[in-house]
């Protein structure tokens, strides 16, 4: 037959050990004896039972003592305890709650009311239990979820970016390029994984408002004039419009919106000024700029990355921020970072 739970009782009498262990096994029960604290606690350790009825009174190691140890031990922690004792103190009882335990049986106990609170206590225990497994399953299948749904909004960006490159040949790879360089100068500034996935994301359309654009101006050969450059300073306002209304996990269209702002206040399109700008938006306005001055472009050849790295030094605090500057000079300078082809 099939036990009803796993107990271990405990009692320093021997008389009331035996008759609290009789009237269990009785009812199906599988029980564990221990005539004292010691070995009750050796036991539980070794191996937890489902529940303890537990005496209080008793040498050298008292029940109070027993409790407090199982509840600090991860292993047993959740067991609960139901204490049995000839003790009617009310200020006693609230000390074994204290502890830890779940309920009092008190000495000399109806042979019904003890069963009834035993089989209680085991029931919420186990409902408890398969509570928290369905919690953990549920949350798993959640993550698992979220994870692919994370996967499936990189490769659907991913594709939009693509398709704006293609109309700009000469900037084919470049929110690649600067996207992984952003998310390189992020970890090197310790960002929670969460903002880096929010950023990583922004780069890769960051210019994502150049599909309005025409085609001629963005691969135009020589210098661009006033009128073609404010059309072209427009790109980080449509691609906010474009992303705005998605609603995404992170600030995206913020960060696409504010990635050409400058400390200063001397960039687009709001003249935003430090500590009005997103820290994302501030690391990938470095690695745009690095990234843009290193390639080629239909009106120049590329400068180098030298230049470029010079670039942000020399303005670290005007124009770029001063952090996120020394974390993209070590990256080049120290770490062996190098741009993906």
């Amino acid at each position: 037959m099939t036990h009803k739970g796993n107990i271990l009782a405990v009692d320093d009498t021997p008389a009331s050990l035996k008759l609290l262990t009789d009237i269990l096994k009785d009812e199906g029960y599988e029980v564990r004896s221990a005539i004292s604290g010691e070995l009750a606690l050796n036991s539980a350790l070794k191996n937890p039972p489902e529940l303890v009825l537990l005496d209080i009174r008793m040498p050298e190691m008292d029940g109070f003592e027993v409790c407090r140890q199982l509840k600090a031990n991860p292993n047993t922690c959740d067991v609960p305890v139901i204490f049995v004792s000839a003790i009617m103190d009310t200020d006693e009882k609230v000390r074994g709650f204290d502890l830890g335990g779940v309920d009092f049986v008190t000495k000399p106990y109806q042979r019904d009311e003890l069963l009834v609170r035993v089989r209680t206590h085991l029931e919420f225990d186990r409902l408890r239990n398969h509570l928290e497994e369905q919690v953990e399953e549920r949350t798993s299948k959640l993550m698992e979820s979220e994870r692919k749904l994370r996967a499936g909004m990189l490769d659907f960006v991913t594709a939009i970016a693509a398709t704006i490159e293609a109309r700009d040949p000469y900037t084919a790879g470049h929110q690649r390029r600067v996207a992984h360089l952003a998310t390189a100068i992020a970890r090197g500034l310790q960002l929670p994984e969460e903002r880096i996935e929010g950023l990583t994301l922004a780069s890769v359309v960051h210019d994502i408002g150049k599909i309005r654009i025409p085609a001629e101006i963005l691969c135009k050969p020589g210098r661009l004039d006033d009128l073609e450059f404010s059309l072209i300073k427009r790109h980080a306002e449509t691609g906010y419009d474009i992303l705005k209304s998605i609603n995404f996990p992170w600030p995206i269209a913020q960060i696409v919106l504010q990635h050409h702002e400058r400390p200063n206040g001397s960039g687009y399109p709001r003249g935003l000024k430090k500590g009005e700008i997103l820290l994302e938006a501030e690391i990938l306005a470095v690695a745009d700029v690095v990234e843009a001055m290193t390639s080629h472009r239909p009106y120049r050849a590329g400068l180098g990355l030298d230049a470029a790295l010079q670039e942000i030094s020399d303005n670290r605090g005007v124009l770029y921020n001063s952090d996120i500057v020394e974390i993209c000079l070590k990256l080049f300078r120290e770490r062996d970072y190098s741009l993906p082809a």
